[in-house]
């Protein structure tokens, strides 16, 4: 054989192989998907991008009034002819020419004031040193509330409508806002002097109370429902997105109240859950570090128990643990979130940060996974009220330990975030990638409180139901129909799906 023979014969043998190889599988979008986050997971401003676009499911931490910024606030005292006083940059009423007191219609002409009073407002610029460093991160937050609520209390329905237009921006379907009523704050005042040491007496003197409040609170609620639609054009030829977010309400408790104006309240919440299907569960929040709120604690996961025992289809997410070493006495650390679980019943925590400081955190770890009590977990707001963040935050510890979790803005508005940063915090603090986000998203409506069965039999993302095996199925359809929250996790799959099939 010739050396160009031989050579030919060498090329056709090292050729057979490569004609004779099987074809690699395809792709699939999902694994395309999570390959493109893991390659931009540096960039914060590629990272911004994929994650504003990605279907977020529900947000199910997320409180009426904090949920705004400081510039509607403004923008809603200069409309209303409220002044802003020049030391504390508080709202309050007329008249504006008193000394100590500019009026907020044009303040956006005086700068200074203009920008104080946003950082009255807010935690702006909190995280990067800006601001007074005496004032911590707690105190800062929570005096927001007294500085802007006169204007918040004259634009509930406006307020709520930019609630669910944010929410639509940042692809949420779905919102449970955590809000009062005027009807129960009443109630409760009512009751500020009773005594609270014998709960049946003190509910007996309640109960007769509880219709008329409860309808007052139908009507106002039907005001702000029917307000935030007109503004988001829901029912025309040209709505707004926002009108695709559905939105419940979780009837918050004020923890810092005296104990029978506390009970009012919560008794006022379970009747409402019970008379309106828009609220779907109740809550119980003010600062856990109060000292009000830390004395009275244990009674008010009783009171909780109490009521859950006579109205036991009443669902409870419970802000629990939201402290950390040296706010409160180190035995305080060690209860709240089990009394929350196993006294009061919670379904779902809100913020859970304390859990390592738990007495036994692994058998209430182990109980959290096992009964599904999932943790609202809001990262912006653990991080400029209480400093936890990074490899401080108990995110992980939950997910080792099978504890569900969802991602909640708690109050976007005066932490000045939004959902899309709070996943994008979880992806360069927390090192989560898209297979967890994509199972968080899914928890946001498996464990929200809306009503009717899950899509999923068992774990979000898991098998679904047998009428939804196929979901294009005629019975899928008509099951879907009869459930509001599988209806919704069906349209979140498809959202995902597109979502996944874009061009990266």
């Amino acid at each position: 054989m010739t050396r160009v023979a031989a050579l030919l014969v060498a090329l056709m043998l090292s050729a057979g192989p490569v004609m004779a190889r099987t074809p690699a599988a395809p792709v699939s979008n999902e694994a395309r998907t999570a390959a493109y986050l893991d390659r931009i997971a540096g960039s914060s401003p590629r990272l911004r991008i994929f994650l504003q676009a990605m279907p977020k499911g529900g947000d199910l931490h997320n409180h009426a009034g904090g949920a705004n910024f400081a510039e509607d606030y403004l923008r809603w005292a200069a409309a209303d002819g409220l002044c802003i006083t020049t030391d504390t940059h508080h709202i309050v009423d007329p008249p504006c020419t008193a000394p100590g007191r500019v009026s907020a219609a044009g303040l956006e002409k005086a700068y200074p004031h203009y920008s104080r009073a946003i950082d009255a407002f807010s935690t702006r610029g909190f995280e990067a040193g800006v601001g007074d460093p005496t004032v911590s991160g707690y105190d800062r937050f929570f005096a927001t509330f007294d500085a802007f609520g006169p204007a918040y209390s004259r634009h509930v329905g406006e307020a709520m409508a930019l609630t669910r237009q944010q929410a639509a921006a940042d692809h949420l379907s779905y919102v449970e806002l955590g809000s009062g009523a005027r009807a129960g704050w009443m109630l409760g005042m009512k009751m500020a002097d009773a005594d609270a040491s014998d709960l049946a007496a003190l509910y007996a003197k309640i109960v007769p109370l509880l219709p008329d409040a409860v309808a007052s609170a139908k009507v106002d609620y039907d005001g702000y429902d029917a307000q935030g639609a007109a503004i988001d054009g829901c029912g025309t030829a040209n709505p707004k997105p926002a009108c695709g977010v559905e939105m419940r309400y979780l009837y918050t408790a004020i923890r810092t109240s005296p104990p029978a104006q506390v009970f009012a309240q919560l008794a006022f919440g379970f009747a409402l859950v019970e008379a309106d299907p828009r609220f779907v569960g109740v809550n119980i929040a003010a600062p856990e570090h109060d000292p009000v709120a830390v004395r009275d604690y244990a009674l008010h996961m009783q009171m909780i128990a109490f009521l859950k025992a006579r109205h036991s289809e009443v669902q409870l997410s419970l802000h629990a643990g939201e402290l950390t070493l040296g706010l409160v006495p180190s035995r305080d650390l060690n209860f709240h979130i089990r009394d929350a679980v196993q006294v009061a019943g919670a379904g779902r925590i809100g913020h859970g940060i304390d859990i390592a400081y738990e007495s036994d955190a692994p058998a209430l770890l182990a109980r959290m996974a096992r009964d599904q009590v999932a943790v609202e977990i809001n990262l912006t707001s653990n991080a400029v009220i209480l400093g936890v963040k990074g490899s401080d935050h108990p995110l992980s510890l939950y997910r080792e330990a099978g504890v569900p979790v969802v991602l909640s803005t708690d109050d976007e508005g005066v932490s000045r975030s939004d959902m899309t940063n709070e996943y994008l915090r979880a992806v360069t603090e927390q090192g989560l990638r898209y297979a967890d986000l994509k199972q968080i998203v899914r928890n946001g409506l498996h464990y929200s409180f809306l009503q009717g069965e899950s899509l999923w039999q068992d774990k979000p993302g898991g098998a679904r139901v047998a009428a939804c095996i196929v979901m294009d199925a005629p019975g899928c359809s008509a099951w879907l129909a009869a459930s509001p929250k599988a209806a919704a996790q069906a349209r979140l799959e498809r959202d995902l799906q597109a979502f996944e099939a874009m061009p990266r």
